[in-house]
């Protein structure tokens, strides 16, 4: 009989990520490759995981065609040479593909059907844009059942400041400023660098180089140069390129798994699973997402919002993450939330960064034992929220 058990993050790692685009670093990298150095970078960091038990690898991809279709779970798997005796699965829930992953590997670890498992995601947008190739049923438009414009992101960002006046384009722009400052902080304090694989890439010249750092990053961001820039999704709009997160190429990997099998190979989880939940809202405002999914998700764990101590939420914008910090009260400028800066910084590879918030969490939780719990959510393309509350096993219940 297969045992209920707990889940645990192992460890994580990703590449940098990459502008996505002719001058991004990843023009001339397959996405599929993006996945196999992330893969192999884990497994090399965790020696005592033996290939052969690794039970599944699921890998999202929001744009599943060319380099990023064909089962990349399977694919992905072979090429980072694990044996053939490991499959593979793809997964896509767009913004949430890389979170899917592992609530999916999750849930087969906690049902006892996983020992030990490998999930994350890859988007190369630059290679395929949101919704390339991609062909809406046209009831869709034809019974008004979504807006013509759901699937451009930016109109649904303008359309949270039209509901919410409070938040207004000056909080928008203190917030992406801020996120710029706190990534380039975590930078030059080495808190990011750890977690990051090099990846060899080609340049158009055709000369080789080592992607080594997120590659969007933009520290000298102030508020004056923000008021500048253009309103690109609306005249006279708010959301600007300076607080939305930037097209992005990129891959991201977790190591899972349960309790016996951590015992089994001695290894430290660096996080344990306590609860998760996905939501529904309108895709007009699909930024609201994480909203019903982190309350629903809070309910399952027995908890309140005031348990969480640290946050990573994706900055697909910057108006989305201060839709959720309103909703439950938490001041823009919280030192839980991304301390790291975000996904206006470093980037936000679709289907990959549900994977970058937990590494990101996971590596706050070993330095904070005072933080019994974290929270990792983003919204998702469609109208949809992702929310994963996690215990950390360094906490030592001192304040």
């Amino acid at each position: 009989m297969a045992e209920i058990s707990d889940v645990f993050f192992v460890d994580g790692m990703r590449t940098p990520f990459g502008r996505a685009g002719e001058k991004g670093m990843y023009w001339n990298t397959r996405a599929d490759d993006l996945v196999v150095k992330a893969i192999i970078a884990t497994l090399e960091r965790n020696p005592n995981v033996p290939k052969d038990r690794i039970d599944d690898v699921a890998i999202a991809a929001t744009t599943q065609q060319g380099d990023q279709g064909l089962t990349l779970g399977r694919t992905a798997a072979i090429l980072a040479g694990l044996p053939q005796s490991v499959p593979g699965f793809a997964i896509d829930r767009m913004c949430a593909g890389a979170m899917t992953s592992v609530t999916t590997i999750g849930s087969g670890i906690g049902f006892g059907a996983y020992d030990i498992a490998l999930a994350g995601g890859v988007e190369h947008m630059g290679r395929h844009p949101l919704g390339a190739g991609a062909d809406p049923n046209p009831r869709f438009l034809t019974e008004k059942l979504v807006s013509p414009d759901a699937l451009d992101m930016g109109v649904t960002a303008e359309r949270l400041h039209d509901r919410f006046p409070e938040l207004t384009k000056e909080r928008a722009d203190r917030f992406g400023m801020l996120s710029q400052q706190k990534a380039q902080a975590a930078y030059d304090a080495g808190k990011i660098q750890p977690d990051l694989v090099p990846v060899a890439v080609k340049d158009a010249s055709g000369a080789w180089g080592i992607a080594s750092e997120d590659e969007g990053r933009r520290p000298e961001t102030t508020m004056e140069g923000l008021a500048q820039l253009r309103t690109p999704f609306r005249a006279h709009g708010r959301v600007t390129a300076g607080t939305a997160s930037p097209l992005t190429d990129g891959a991201t990997i977790s190591l899972l798994a349960g309790g016996a099998a951590a015992r089994e190979f001695g290894l430290k989880p660096k996080m344990r699973m306590v609860s998760f939940a996905f939501a529904g809202v309108e895709p007009e405002v699909m930024g609201l997402g994480p909203v019903p999914s982190t309350e629903k998700t809070l309910r399952k764990a027995g908890l309140s919002i005031t348990d969480i101590g640290l946050f990573e939420l994706n900055e697909a914008f910057a108006v989305q993450v201060l839709s959720l910090l309103d909703h439950f009260n938490i001041a823009d400028d919280d030192p839980r939330v991304n301390q790291w800066g975000g996904a206006i910084a470093v980037g936000h590879p679709l289907a990959a960064s549900g994977v970058r918030l937990m590494i990101q969490l996971a590596a706050q939780f070993a330095e904070r034992p005072d933080v019994r719990y974290g929270l990792t959510a983003m919204c998702v393309g469609l109208g949809q929220g992702g929310s994963v509350i996690w215990e950390n096993p360094h906490y030592d219940g001192k304040k």
